[in-house]
């Protein structure tokens, strides 16, 4: 896996949330694949991930940019670490900016191409 691959990839999934794609993010994970936020339970398996990110974007997430920092790949498992700006813009509510990091396991899929594992992210900021 590559920089310019991670890119790829995160852009597809920064495309998806802007498109209120809950199930275009979903599809960036592996069919187990695990999203672990801040203030939740750890959420398993795609359909529950598809259900997160859809009730993320209920509350009003609006976009996201994501910044690599570092990538190290071993084999069939990458580990990324990077920052996100994540705009929330709730229904008669002042907009707000989630700014926190994240780490992503990532998985070498038997057809070649790479999906998250395990997403985990939290905020810079306490709430």
């Amino acid at each position: 896996m590559t920089m310019q691959g991670i890119s790829d990839i995160n852009n597809r999934f920064v495309d998806a949330i802007g498109r209120s794609d809950s199930a275009g993010m979903a599809a960036l994970y592996t069919e187990d694949g695990k999203v672990m936020a801040t203030g939740s339970p750890t959420v398993a398996g795609r359909e529950a991930v598809q259900q997160f990110w859809r009730g993320l974007i209920d509350m009003g997430a609006k976009s996201v940019t994501l910044q690599t920092v570092d990538l190290d790949e071993q084999g069939d498992t990458a580990i990324e670490t990077g920052a996100y700006t994540l705009s929330i813009e709730p229904d008669g509510a002042a907009p707000m900016k989630d700014i926190g990091k994240y780490v992503i396991v990532w998985k070498r899929q038997p057809d070649g191409t790479w999906k998250m594992a395990i997403d985990i992210f939290n905020p810079d900021l306490a709430s």
